[in-house]
This record gives C-alpha cells, sequence and structure tokens, in this order.
C-alpha cells in the first residue's frame, strides 16, 4: 500500500508501513519496531497437501484490516501519519468468513492542553488577586485590625467565587475551540479530532467543570449569606402635624405619634418585593435555551462525528456525544441568550416600560422614607428618600399637587444636596458613628433570653427604634459636630477597583453613587453570578445524565428553591432590622 502525495517536486508515493501483531520475530525487543512493507489479502497455496494442483485443505487470509491515521496529517517523513495494522486467521476453504476493515483516527495532543495549562495558571493569579483586593477592601470597610479566621473565610469565599469564574473560563473555551475547530472541518479533508472518550483532555475537562460549579456553589453561597445579614432601617422623616394625644407620663410612658406608619410599611413591601428582582427571567430562559437545542436540534451537532444535520433521520447512525462539545453548545447559548435578555431589559424594558429600582427610589421620595443600609461594618448604602414638599401623609389632591409643582420646577431638587437630584449614596461611617449605631439597635435584634422572657422588651425595642429613627435623621442633618460627614465623588479607580483608599477618622464619608450600588444588597447587581450558577448546574446535571431536558428541569426546581429560600430569609431579616412585623410584609 502506498500514499500518493504532491508538494512543490511533484507527485511522489509514499509507502504506508504494515503491522502485524502475530509476527513471531527473535528478538522481542524489535517486535514493536518491526514495520513490514508488504502483506496479503489470501493465502491459498500454503494449505495445499502433497501437490500444488490440489485444492487447499485452509486458507489463510487478512481478516481484520485497521488504518491508523494520526491527525494532523503532514507530508511523510521518517514517521509517517499512517500505520496499516493485519491481523491473519487460519479458515477451512469451504468456511464462510467474515472480514473487517477499518479506520481508526488519533489527534496528537500538541499545544492544546500546554496552552490550557497556561491560561489556567495565568487567570488563576489573576484570580488570586482578585481574591486578595477583595479582602483588603473588605477588612478596611469592617474596620478589622488583626488578621482573625473570618478573614480567612471571607478571602476563601471571594478566591472561590473568582476561582470559579476561572474554570468557567477555560471550560468554555475549550469546548468552544473544539466545537469550531472540529466541527468546521470538511469531511473530506480531516485534520483534527474530538478528545476520544477517557482521554487526558477530556478528563481535564471534566475536572474544571466540576470545580467550576462547586466553587460557584460556594460563591452563591457566600453571596446569599451576604445579602441575608444585611442591616437595613427606614428613616422616617414625617413629622407630625399637631401635638401628640398626651404628654409622656412618669413612669416612662412613651407619647402617641400622629404619624401614619403605613409609609413605612409600603416602603418595606417594596423592598421585599425587589429582594429577588432580576435583570432576566430564568423561565424564559430555561425555555429558549431548551428550544434550540431541542427543537431546533443544536444538540445533534454535539456528536463525536462531522455530522451537521440539525434533524438526523430515524435509520441515520448517530455517533456517541461528546461533553466538551455538549458543553460548548449548551454554555454558549446560555450566555448568548442571557446578555441578548439583560441587554433589551436595560436598553429598552427599564427605558419604556418599567424600571423598579429606579421607581423604588421614587416611592421613597414619595414617601418621605428613606433606606439605610450598611452592607458590611462600616461599609453601606443610603436612599435619601425625604420628600421636597415637607409632608406625605396627605391626601389625594395634595399629593398631584406636589407632583405638579415638581413637573413644573417649582420646588427643590429631590437630592440630598441643595441643587442635586442625586439620591443614592454609598456609606463609610466612622467608628464612633458604627458603634452609636449598634449600641441603639441592641434592642431590635436582641431575642428573648433564659425562661423569663423580659415583659418591657416590645416596649424597649418601640424606643430603640424611634432613637435611631431621630439618631439618623439628625445624623443626616448634621447636627452631630462630633459625627459629621462630607459628601464627595470617588475616584475613577476608586469606582474601578470597587474600594476606598481614604479610610474617615473623625468625619463619616457619602460617595455620589448615580448607578444605584445599593442594589448590590439584592439579586439584581448579582446577575453574572446567577447566570453562571444556573449555567454550570445545567452543565453539571447534563455532564452525568446527558439529557438536556431532565437538566432543565433540576435547574428550573433548583432555582425556584434559591428564590424562595431568599425571599423567605430576606423577609425574616428586614422585619427583624426595621421592627416591621412579618404579617406586613406581603
Amino acid at each position: 500500500m502506498f500514499l500518493q502525495f504532491s508538494n512543490d517536486k511533484g507527485t511522489w508515493l509514499w509507502p504506508v508501513p504494515v503491522a502485524n501483531p502475530q509476527l513471531q520475530l527473535n528478538s522481542p525487543a524489535t517486535l514493536g519496531s518491526q514495520r513490514l512493507r508488504r502483506f496479503f489479502l489470501v493465502d491459498g497455496l500454503s494449505g495445499r497437501q502433497g501437490n500444488l494442483s490440489n485444492q487447499p485443505a485452509s486458507v489463510t487470509l487478512a481478516a481484520g484490516l485497521l488504518l491508523s491515521v494520526d491527525l494532523p496529517t503532514s507530508s511523510p517523513g521518517d514517521q509517517t501519519a499512517f500505520l496499516l495494522t493485519v491481523k491473519y486467521a487460519k479458515q477451512d476453504s469451504a468456511a464462510t468468513t467474515q472480514v473487517s476493515f477499518a479506520v481508526s483516527y488519533a489527534h496528537r495532543p500538541g499545544t492544546s492542553q500546554r496552552d490550557t495549562d497556561i491560561a489556567l495558571a495565568i487567570l488563576g493569579s489573576l484570580a488570586a488577586l482578585y481574591a486578595l483586593l477583595k479582602t483588603s477592601s473588605w477588612v478596611r470597610r469592617s474596620r478589622l485590625q488583626n488578621i482573625s479566621f473570618i478573614i480567612l473565610v471571607k478571602f476563601f469565599a471571594f478566591f472561590a467565587g473568582a476561582l470559579a469564574n476561572t474554570f468557567f473560563v477555560v471550560a468554555l473555551g475549550m469546548g468552544i475551540y473544539w466545537l469550531i475547530v472540529f466541527k468546521g472541518q470538511q469531511s473530506s479533508a480531516v485534520e483534527v479530532m474530538v478528545p476520544p472518550a477517557g482521554s487526558q483532555i477530556e478528563t481535564n475537562f471534566i475536572i474544571y467543570l466540576s470545580c467550576a460549579f462547586v466553587l460557584k456553589a460556594v460563591d452563591l453561597l457566600h453571596l446569599l449569606i451576604t445579602q441575608l445579614t444585611v442591616s437595613i432601617f427606614l428613616i422616617d422623616w414625617e413629622k407630625p402635624k399637631e401635638k401628640p394625644a398626651f404628654q409622656a407620663l412618669a413612669g416612662g410612658q412613651r407619647a402617641t405619634s400622629s404619624v401614619s406608619i403605613w409609609r413605612t410599611f409600603l416602603i418595606a413591601n417594596e423592598w421585599n418585593e425587589i429582594q429577588t428582582h432580576r435583570k432576566l427571567n430564568p423561565s424564559l430562559q430555561l425555555f429558549a435555551v431548551l428550544l434550540l437545542l431541542e427543537v431546533v436540534g443544536l444538540k445533534n451537532i454535539t456528536s463525536r462525528d462531522l455530522n451537521l444535520d440539525l434533524h438526523p433521520g430515524t435509520d441515520a447512525y448517530l455517533a456517541a456525544w461528546s461533553p466538551i462539545l455538549r458543553f460548548g453548545i449548551a454554555a454558549s447559548l446560555w450566555l448568548a441568550l442571557g446578555i441578548a435578555q439583560v441587554a433589551f431589559f436595560i436598553g429598552i424594558y427599564e427605558r419604556f416600560v418599567e424600571d423598579k429600582i429606579h421607581q423604588f427610589i421614587d416611592l421613597c421620595s414619595l414617601s418621605n422614607v428613606s433606606v439605610f443600609i450598611l452592607m458590611h461594618g462600616c461599609y453601606g448604602f443610603y436612599v435619601h428618600g425625604r420628600s421636597v414638599h415637607g409632608h406625605a401623609d396627605v391626601g389625594m389632591d395634595a399629593m398631584h399637587a406636589c407632583l405638579r409643582k415638581e413637573e413644573e420646577n417649582l420646588c427643590p431638587l429631590r437630592g440630598l444636596e441643595a441643587n442635586s437630584d442625586i439620591q443614592t449614596f454609598e456609606v463609610l461611617l466612622t467608628d464612633r458613628a458604627r458603634q452609636l449605631y449598634d449600641k441603639i439597635t441592641q434592642p431590635l435584634t436582641e431575642g428573648p433570653r433564659g425562661e423569663r422572657v423580659r415583659v418591657d422588651l416590645p416596649e424597649q425595642r418601640l424606643r430603640s427604634y424611634y432613637t435611631l429613627n431621630r439618631f439618623l435623621s439628625s445624623f443626616l442633618e448634621h447636627a452631630y459636630r462630633d459625627m459629621d460627614y462630607v459628601v464627595k465623588d470617588k475616584f475613577f479607580l476608586e469606582r474601578l477597583m470597587d474600594m476606598e483608599f481614604q479610610e474617615p477618622v473623625d468625619v463619616s464619608i457619602l460617595y455620589t453613587d448615580a448607578s444605584a450600588r445599593f442594589s448590590r444588597t439584592l439579586f439584581y447587581s448579582n446577575e453574572l453570578a446567577l447566570l453562571l450558577f444556573d449555567t454550570l448546574l445545567f452543565s453539571v446535571v447534563d455532564l452525568g445524565t446527558q439529557d438536556f431536558v431532565l437538566s432543565a428541569i433540576i435547574t428550573f426546581v433548583v432555582q425556584k428553591l434559591v428564590k424562595m429560600l431568599r425571599h423567605a430569609l430576606g423577609r425574616r431579616n428586614l422585619a427583624a432590622k426595621t421592627l416591621v412585623e412579618k404579617q406586613f410584609l406581603i
């Protein structure tokens, strides 16, 4: 057998080496390296007995021929890319014999694994650096001075999230690379083969994908714990229109307030509603992915052959699935559809239909209620909702009159500062302000201890609520000289790195925030982490089941469970921190 090839010197014939595993050699060391030039298909002479004219009693034939091709092929040199392996069998001359011929393709590893290792090392180093920066920022915001166990836990949580993204990017790059390089070939000129089952490349891919899912699950758990432990308080700016119904008695009974609490209940319910608000619809995402994979038939291009038929016939040959190709097409669809949904939501839906985050800010201004959030020790957010009209507990006609004044620019702007309409801020408190805040809120968060429940605990919590409301409102009105604050803009590098270079010592700092970063305490501003978790969950389930429908069902159930958990525990935290009973949170 010869290989015909052409180069710049003309057309050439190159002998294809032949291997006979049944060949017995005197030297076993040369058995594996011995290559032949000739082979035969049928030997009818050696089976003749007595005379060559007699009929052969048996024949020796090539029962199995295997042509091995190492890709990518090139002009033959010292080592050719082809090898013919022939297995002979002796059969009775009258017997019916079945022979086989097969072609086996094997891909040389080349530089793909080396490039993957380099990318993983570089991205992993960047992930560690990112985790160090995030931990440093958290330590500064929490006012921690010494290295403790909680700092190590925080570093691990940040590193887990960054490393999960690293493994995901590497696995996605592998999936897209093999999908394009392998499926983009023509069947007449195969140069690259998808990694075979059980190969080192496929094993590494499965490890990368599994690590990405586990680490992203840890990152999601860290996100939930952070959001479910924030300290939030609703500041009511409304002043009573008349004197209290009675003065405080000598026994310490608090005077009855004429200010309605329903505006605070309204803001608490709106906050409870937007806690799980997202930029994309998870159910629509699952439906669209399943539609493209199962109905359109994109899953059929993830086989280990070069078939690109989206709807093969029932009698057509179906090659085995490749987990690398299945992840490549599934993850690409998840990201593409997710990005399309987010772009549509931000660019069209929020602009022309409904923007719940900014509607919440507007509702705070109409209700004369501000929102004060502490996400870390001394770091949080402030939504300024003080009404420019002085009162919000008014009738329908008065409310329309107030809105008409704003439309005609007959009243000040809604911002915290004069001649400013910025209502959202990042807060960086001093240690003194945070200590006083904790001292006031302690009765709000403590529960009954021991067998004897304190009878005056509800009354003490109410007093603490009004005390904290007066403290925060006075603080924002610059009433405390020793606990004042300044309003300033962040530097570009501070916004880019999401950290503060200046620590407040004497005065707190309120950084202007036109992008409503307080939504970081909600699902809204954590869409990337949620999208990657859904994608990895879908892909990992498919990795074990090879069934996109089952993967979608399990992903849908987990999505609902995470949403229910976030909503239920967030509702409990909101009720505990704002003193709005859970029965008032719809």
